[in-house]
């Protein structure tokens, strides 16, 4: 019993890590890359990003962006 109990644990705590932070708007897609070999990263997930930001990859290395403004179709 005491078993199916931390394995029950151990099952939630994994998807609770995995759960969006909260924003459902994804990253924008990068065209271009930078010539650096090991580019400088600012974060590498979305919980050392300040609110409403996300850690995306960029032109060079991974930054903390706000949602890309809405262009109308």
């Amino acid at each position: 019993m005491k078993s199916v109990t931390a394995l029950l644990l151990v099952g939630m705590l994994i998807l609770w890590a995995e759960l969006p932070t909260g924003s459902a708007w994804s990253c924008p897609p990068v065209r271009f890359v930078c010539a650096l070999h090991n580019p400088p990263n600012q974060c590498f997930s979305n919980r050392q990003c300040p609110l409403f930001k996300k850690c995306c990859p960029t032109f060079c290395g991974r930054k903390c962006i706000s949602k890309p403004p809405r262009i109308p179709v």
